[in-house]
């Protein structure tokens, strides 16, 4: 059985107050396994409305709570906040949590489950297995993600279901050794390209839900963001 005491929640933040206080709320409600503690690291890139206001009222209001808000200078985009986060985490383990609605952090735990069973370094949660709601959006949006893992697959020889996942959880020295240079939504593949590269590296995956977005209530990613992450397969792993 592996031991984690500390699990570091990394959540970029860009224009989310209408949904932040929400996801810190179902952050904070979570009970980890085997009482694991939680630490919270919010970067905010830059948001041009009162995001950092509502997530330093939220952290008064939660004092009992490890939570670390870091504001970016400028805005730098996704990849580049979760980098700042990945750096400032001091759990054992880290997951990745956006600040919209779209994942559920009490699925947390399915992915902490194979790395204390002594099985997992890395664990991804796919929306494209197993039997958790999924709410039916976007046809090509669901074409171009298997596409762009059937590529990674490829050059990775690994066989995930769902590269573009947010929900990653990773041991953190293992995440933090890699240098990791992509700033917005090429953080997907170059990531899993170089993580898959750690000698013995396990990697799991594990179905979770998925209460996806419409453009009209703030989904950012698009088809350019695909073209992106295309360029940053074949760039990492070539």
């Amino acid at each position: 059985m592996t031991p984690i005491n500390k699990l570091s929640i990394v959540i970029p933040a860009f224009n989310e107050a209408r949904t932040v206080e929400q996801i810190l709320g179902k952050v904070a409600k979570v009970q980890l396994l085997n009482q694991i503690k939680k630490q919270l690291i919010i970067v905010d890139d830059c948001s041009t409305d009162n995001t950092v206001s509502v997530l330093e009222a939220w952290r008064n209001q939660n004092p009992d709570l490890e939570v670390m808000i870091i504001k970016q200078p400028k805005n730098e985009g996704k990849g580049a906040a979760l980098h700042r986060g990945i750096k400032e985490a001091t759990g054992d383990y880290l997951i990745i949590q956006d600040a919209d609605l779209e994942y559920d952090p009490e699925e947390y735990n399915l992915l902490l489950r194979p790395v204390l069973d002594g099985f997992a370094d890395v664990v991804y949660g796919s929306r494209f297995m197993g039997g958790k709601p999924h709410r039916i959006l976007f046809f090509w949006h669901s074409i171009g993600n298997q596409f762009l893992t059937f590529l990674s697959n490829m050059f990775t020889n690994l066989n995930l279901t769902d590269m573009e996942t947010c929900y990653k959880l990773f041991n953190t020295k293992m995440v933090q050794s890699l240098n990791l240079k992509e700033k917005r939504f090429g953080f997907e593949p170059e990531v899993t390209a170089k993580i898959s590269r750690i000698p013995l590296i396990r990697i799991y995956e594990v179905g979770i839900s998925y209460y996806g977005r419409t453009y009209a209530e703030g989904k950012k990613i698009n088809w350019r963001d695909g073209f992106e992450a295309l360029k940053c397969i074949i760039k990492y792993n070539l």
